[in-house]
């Protein structure tokens, strides 16, 4: 079974497919319009039918709701009775007392752990110059200034209640916590932040997923359009490019990188399963979509003794004469062509990565307010700690989990 038949079964089991004469009305999966679907001629409104002019996954979408429908013939050889098969789509309860109580207390919450993270960070030495603000101190401010998700200057109000709690030794001026942003050692501090806020749900995570997506940016980039042979200066807004790896249970994240945004995203495959495997997480499955498919990233996950599910392209073979195929990669494309069902059993755990984009761009925005390229890096760096720190939260309440950091774990 292909890809396109899966997606198109999954679109006759979440939607909601209607019949117009002899056109069916299909529901793009992004939920932006509908696709006419004529079964007559086997054609397609989708721009994929449009380029390939094959089957798409709207059609295999309307053969699927199609066969769904029984039709009886009673015995005077007239009356036809039509009896729809529904097919129920699988729901995950949702764990409403942990849920609430998490997000009840997730801010007093947030800001003990938070503190905790950042009081393992230790403090430089300094032999001379103005003495220097805690460091400690102002990656508490970058952090909960991220996730308040306010103004500097209304965030003082949050942040001279911290410090009342203990959670700060010195209060700093708003313009403090927008110059430390700019700092490019906390990068590398953060990145640090990050990767120990995960530690916790080590006995949790087996199975993680791998994607990459954009942070707008405040800044604009221009480029000149000739593509109507009218040349016109046209602006865009710049965007950042964030790579990570998650867990597919708790969506924390185990590894991440920043990276302009043109970057390819295969490259960045193997620093996160290296840095995951690195932090003491033992991998069981990997999934990722097409744009990671390569031999080295597939050995690399195996190297890691984790199973890769990484589906191969239409035009992949097991064997090329101009470029022979390795052993490995010829196994998995076998695996992939002839256990299809299999395959997208695992593969369809990749969606949890597309829920953790979403977590942290609908609580804590999907732009960045920074101007400058550090500072930019920094604040979401700043995002994702906020966004595991949450999953902390939740997992106290759900799998009744208490997280220790640094000396207190080992």
């Amino acid at each position: 079974m292909s890809i396109r038949e899966q997606k198109g079964k999954e679109i006759a089991n979440r939607t909601n497919i209607i019949q117009d004469g002899n056109l069916w009305l299909v529901p793009s999966q992004s939920g932006k319009g509908k696709y006419k679907v004529n079964t007559e001629k086997q054609t397609c409104s989708c721009p994929d039918y449009d380029f390939r002019r094959q089957k798409c996954k709207h059609i295999f979408a309307v053969e699927e709701t199609i066969e769904r429908t029984k039709t009886v013939v009673v015995e005077d050889g007239k009356t036809t009775v039509t009896e729809t098969v529904k097919v129920t789509r699988k729901t995950y309860a949702q764990v409403w007392p942990a849920y609430n109580a998490a997000q009840t207390q997730e801010k007093r919450l947030f800001q003990y752990l938070l503190h905790q993270l950042c009081a393992g960070v230790g403090e430089p030495s300094q032999t001379n110059g103005r003495p220097r603000l805690p460091i400690e101190d102002m990656m508490f401010a970058m952090a909960f200034k991220v996730y308040s998700t306010v103004s500097g200057r209304r965030f003082i109000s949050d942040l001279t209640a911290a410090h009342g709690k203990g959670y700060l030794s010195k209060l700093p001026a708003y313009n403090s916590i927008f110059r430390y942003f700019e700092d490019e050692m906390l990068t590398l501090h953060l990145l640090m932040l990050i990767e120990e806020s995960a530690l916790p749900l080590q006995a949790i995570e087996r199975d993680f997923a791998v994607d990459s997506s954009g942070l707008s940016t405040c800044r604009f980039v221009q480029w000149v359009n000739a593509k109507y042979n009218d040349p016109q200066l046209m602006e865009k807004r710049n965007w950042v490019k964030l790579h990570l790896m998650c867990g597919v249970k708790t969506n924390v994240v185990t590894a991440v990188e920043i990276t302009d945004r043109y970057l390819n995203d295969s490259p960045m495959l193997k620093p996160l399963v290296d840095k995951t495997a690195q932090n003491g997480f033992q991998m069981a499955e990997v999934s990722a979509d097409k744009a990671y498919l390569g031999g080295a990233n597939l050995h690399t996950i195996l190297r890691h003794g984790a199973m890769p599910y990484i589906p191969f392209k239409s035009n992949s073979v097991a064997q090329s004469g101009k470029t022979p195929k390795s052993t490995l990669w010829t196994r998995m494309y076998h695996f992939y062509s002839y256990n299809q069902e299999r395959f997208m059993q695992s593969y369809h755990k990749r969606s949890n990565v597309e829920t953790t984009f979403h977590m942290i761009k609908s609580k804590f925005g999907d732009s960045l307010r920074s101007k400058t390229k550090t500072a930019q890096i920094n604040e979401a760096l700043c995002k994702v700690l906020c966004h595991n720190i949450c999953c902390l939260i939740q997992s106290m309440f759900e799998l009744n989990l208490k997280p220790k950091f640094w000396a207190e774990a080992a």
